[in-house]
């Protein structure tokens, strides 16, 4: 029943965003990126916070915007944890146990508009902002994402290139901008019109078409160690993705799980991103 009616209020979005932009592209275009951009859930719940609080807390301001951010010390380098859509850092429990387990001091935050952190917007050029910031901040050698998280890690390390960082991971990320608009034109019901004023304005204000913002172009330009894990039944983020990414990357190397789902917290999945992050550096390497 849940389904049927969230289905509902996703098309009578669509019919609105249709009807709109007859008369303004424009503003159909504004109002249809600020329901994408606007997350529904994803704030810290009770259960979770019990957890963070193991955590040093500090708040970052990126832009008027106060960035909760998270540190658990260790001896060894800094890794830094980004999560996805409607998440928070509670997300990375297991891995984060993992890590300590093997005494990397590790950081993450809450995206804006997501657990602790202020806001009520998020897209991933501010996301990649608020990166900039923490990265300067925890000074990190290691950056893993998670879904979205992953693909602001690489568009960050693309605009933002960091010396110190030198090896990344991604789990189940998408790469290609089109594709996710496609898949929200599918979900909600509107129109070519409509999805041209999204480009419009992605133009207009980030300076890059939908088909212009692609992960597997920008590692091209990455000369740092990649670790890409993805499963091939993924319900989320297709598999393709990861496979793009792959193709381009020249220091990647893509482990493909089955039946792991998109979250993937498996122990097997954290035991071979740690086994990734303690390998010696290499000019090269495949799959």
């Amino acid at each position: 029943m849940k389904n049927l009616v969230n289905r509902i209020f996703a098309r009578a979005y669509g019919v609105y965003f249709n009807i709109l932009a007859l008369f303004s592209k424009k503003l159909a275009g504004e109002k249809a990126i600020t329901l994408f951009s606007s997350p529904r859930k994803g704030k810290v719940l009770p259960i979770q916070a019990s957890f963070l609080k193991t955590a040093t807390n500090k708040r970052i301001e990126v832009g008027g915007k106060q960035i909760q951010t998270y540190c658990w010390k260790g001896t060894k380098e800094t890794v830094l944890l980004l999560h996805g859509w409607e998440s928070n850092s509670f997300r990375w429990r297991n891995l984060i146990r993992s890590l300590r387990d093997e005494d990397y001091t590790v950081a993450a935050f809450d995206a804006p508009a997501h657990g602790n952190s202020s806001g009520g917007i998020f897209n991933v050029p501010l996301y990649a902002e608020c990166t900039y910031h923490v990265v300067k901040h925890y000074n990190p050698t290691h950056i893993i994402g998670h879904s979205v998280g992953g693909m602001t890690a690489i568009y960050h390390q693309y605009i933002y290139p960091h010396n110190s960082i030198y090896k990344m991971v991604t789990i189940g990320s998408p790469s290609e901008l089109y594709e996710l608009m496609e898949h929200y034109q599918h979900l909600v019901g509107f129109n070519n019109n409509v999805l041209k004023a999204l480009d419009a304005y992605f133009q207009a204000h980030f300076g890059y078409g939908l088909r212009d913002f692609s992960t597997s172009r920008f590692v091209r330009e990455l000369g740092i160690e990649g670790l890409l894990v993805h499963d091939i039944e993924d319900p989320i983020t297709p598999y393709h993705n990861s496979e793009k990414v792959h193709a381009n990357w020249t220091n990647s190397k893509l482990i493909s799980t089955r039946g792991l789902g998109h979250s993937m917290h498996q122990e097997g999945v954290n035991n071979q991103i740690i086994d990734f992050l303690k390998s010696k550096k290499r000019a090269n390497f495949s799959a």
